[in-house]
C-alpha cells in the first residue's frame, strides 16, 4: 500500500509541474462548459424572412405582419418579383420567401382553396425543418383566427368552435435548451479530459525514458497501474464537481435527483475511460500517436451517444452499435438523475453495464500492458 502511495504522490507532483497540463486540467473544461452549453443550441431564431405580395390587401398585410410579430421571424423586404427573391436567397441574405399569390383575400372570402407558396433555404436540413414547423403554426394561427373573422362577417348566428390543447411539459418546463444540453456537455469534458490524460500520461513516460527505469524496480504491475490512474480519477471526480457549480449557479439546471448517486455511477465510469485510455497508451509511442486514437474513438462515440441526435433516429445497426458506447449510458444517467430525480433502481440498468465495461476495460489494458525486468 505505501508503494502504491508513493506512486500516487509521484504522479500529482508530476502533474502540477506540467505547466502544459494545468490549464487543460483546471481553465479549458471551465471554458468550454461555459461556451459551450450558449453556443450549442437546438433553436433556430432570427430567421431571415422575405415575402412577395402579389394581393395588397388587408389580408395579405395581416398574414405578414404575424410572422413580424413572431419572435422567430426577421422581415427583412417585400420582394417585387419571384427572380429577385431567389437572387437575394443565392446571396445568402433571406432564409424564408413566402409568395402569397394574387386575389388571396377574394379567394378566401368565396371559402375557395388557396395555396401559399414558400421556399426555404435547406443547406442545413436540421434548421430548415424547424423553419418549416415554424411557419407551418404561424399560417394555422392565423388561418384558425380568419376564419372565425369571416364566419362573423356572413352569418351572426354561427359560433366558430374550435379545440384548445393545454400542453404540459415535464421535466424542462420552460423548454429551456441549456436544461438539455448542460448535462450532456458536462459527460463530454470529464470523458475528453480524462481519457486524453491518462492515454498521454503512460506514453509520456516511455518518451522521457522513465518508463524503463520503473519497470526495472520491484514495483508490481498491479501497483503501478493503481498509482498511475489513481490521480486522473481524482481529477475526474473534480471536474464533475465544478461542472455541477458552473450548471448550478450559471444556468440554473435542476437537480433533482441525488448527488451522491451521480457521484457513485461517475466514479465507475471514470474507470471505463482510464482503462480504455491505459488501452491505448499500451499500443502507441508517442504522445501524438495516442492523441489521435483517442480522439478518433472519442468522436464515434460522442456523435453516437445521443448527446446531439436521438437515439432513436439513427438506423437499426447504429441503435445497436451506441448499446457499447459508454458515453450513452453516462449521458442517460446525468439527465435521467438531474432532470427526472431517478433513484437507483431507475438507474441500475445502466450502472451495471458500465460496471461490466470497466471489468472488461481494465482487465484488458492490465493484460496487455507488459512489466519487463
Amino acid at each position: 500500500m505505501k508503494t502504491i502511495l508513493y506512486i500516487i504522490q509521484k504522479e500529482f507532483k508530476q502533474i502540477f509541474r506540467n505547466k502544459g497540463m494545468l490549464p487543460i486540467i483546471f481553465v479549458m473544461p471551465v471554458l468550454q462548459l461555459v461556451i459551450l452549453s450558449n453556443a450549442a443550441t437546438f433553436e433556430v431564431k432570427n430567421i431571415k424572412f422575405g415575402y412577395i405580395d402579389g394581393d395588397h390587401s388587408i389580408t395579405s398585410r395581416a398574414l405578414v405582419e404575424k410572422f413580424n410579430a413572431s419572435t422567430y421571424f426577421e422581415v427583412l423586404t417585400d420582394f417585387p418579383s419571384e427572380a429577385r427573391a431567389s437572387a437575394a436567397m443565392l446571396k445568402g441574405e433571406v432564409d424564408v420567401v413566402l409568395n402569397i399569390p394574387p386575389h388571396f383575400e377574394r379567394d378566401l372570402q368565396n371559402e375557395k382553396y388557396k395555396a401559399l407558396g414558400v421556399t426555404i433555404n435547406a443547406i442545413d436540413g436540421a434548421a430548415a425543418g424547424v423553419e418549416n414547423v415554424y411557419l407551418t403554426q404561424v399560417i394555422q394561427t392565423f388561418n384558425q383566427g380568419l376564419r372565425v373573422d369571416l364566419r362573423q362577417i356572413t352569418d351572426q348566428q354561427v359560433q366558430a368552435m374550435a379545440i384548445e390543447t393545454i400542453p404540459l411539459f415535464w421535466y424542462n418546463e420552460t423548454l429551456n435548451y441549456k436544461t438539455f444540453m448542460v448535462p450532456g456537455i458536462l459527460v463530454l469534458l470529464v470523458t475528453m479530459i480524462t481519457l486524453f490524460l491518462s492515454g498521454m500520461n503512460i506514453v509520456r513516460e516511455k518518451e522521457i525514458g522513465t518508463l524503463e527505469q520503473i519497470n526495472v524496480t520491484p514495483i508490481k504491475k498491479r501497483q503501478f497501474i493503481v498509482g498511475k490512474l489513481f490521480p486522473f480519477w481524482v481529477i475526474g471526480m473534480g471536474l464533475l464537481t465544478v461542472g455541477l457549480l458552473i450548471a448550478k449557479l450559471i444556468f440554473d439546471v435542476p437537480m433533482l435527483g441525488s448527488l451522491p448517486l451521480m457521484y457513485l455511477y461517475t466514479s465507475i465510469y471514470i474507470l471505463v475511460v482510464l482503462g480504455i485510455g491505459l488501452f491505448i497508451s499500451n499500443f502507441t509511442d508517442t504522445q501524438q500517436q495516442a492523441m489521435f486514437i483517442a480522439w478518433f474513438f472519442t468522436v464515434i462515440f460522442i456523435l453516437m451517444s445521443g448527446l446531439f441526435t436521438p437515439i432513436e433516429s439513427m438506423p437499426k445497426w447504429a441503435q445497436a452499435l451506441t448499446e457499447f458506447n459508454p458515453i450513452k449510458y453516462f449521458v442517460e444517467v446525468m439527465r435521467m438523475v438531474m432532470l427526472k430525480g431517478s433513484g437507483f433502481m431507475d438507474i441500475l440498468p445502466q450502472l451495471l453495464k458500465t460496471l461490466l465495461y470497466a471489468v472488461i476495460m481494465n482487465g484488458l489494458a492490465v493484460w496487455s500492458y507488459r512489466k519487463t525486468s
